[in-house]
């Protein structure tokens, strides 16, 4: 596992948070989180990115094994990783955009290159 941040969870339910948050950054294009978790997401995202740019079976089952929906999945090895081929990591980016209003934590837009 990436990274050493906790973010004030245990191990499992901060992974399934980070499963989560990957599949639906795949899904959507982008998401609004916290910096500290947009931090986390986009180490697993490259991974992910990675591994579908690889045209391996161990590779796809990977992806398999770590993205939640398995049509996500799909797009990742068929769309996302053939689109990023010629790149060499930075697939994510990410934008601060201040404050939350109840509690003052820092927000981010992370978001696919």
């Amino acid at each position: 596992m990436p990274g050493t941040r906790k973010l004030g969870r245990a191990t499992d339910s901060r992974n399934a948070m980070l499963r989560a948050m990957v599949t639906y950054l795949f899904e959507n294009g982008k998401i609004e989180t916290t910096v500290t978790r947009a931090k986390e997401v986009r180490s697993m995202a490259e991974k992910m990115v990675t591994l579908g740019k690889q045209d391996d079976l161990h590779a796809k089952r990977q992806v398999f094994s770590y993205i939640t929906k398995e049509d996500i999945a799909k797009k990742v090895i068929d769309e996302i990783g053939p689109k990023y081929a010629d790149r060499n990591g930075g697939y994510t980016r990410i934008y601060k955009t201040g404050p939350r209003r109840g509690d003052a934590a820092e927000m981010a837009i992370i978001e696919l290159v």
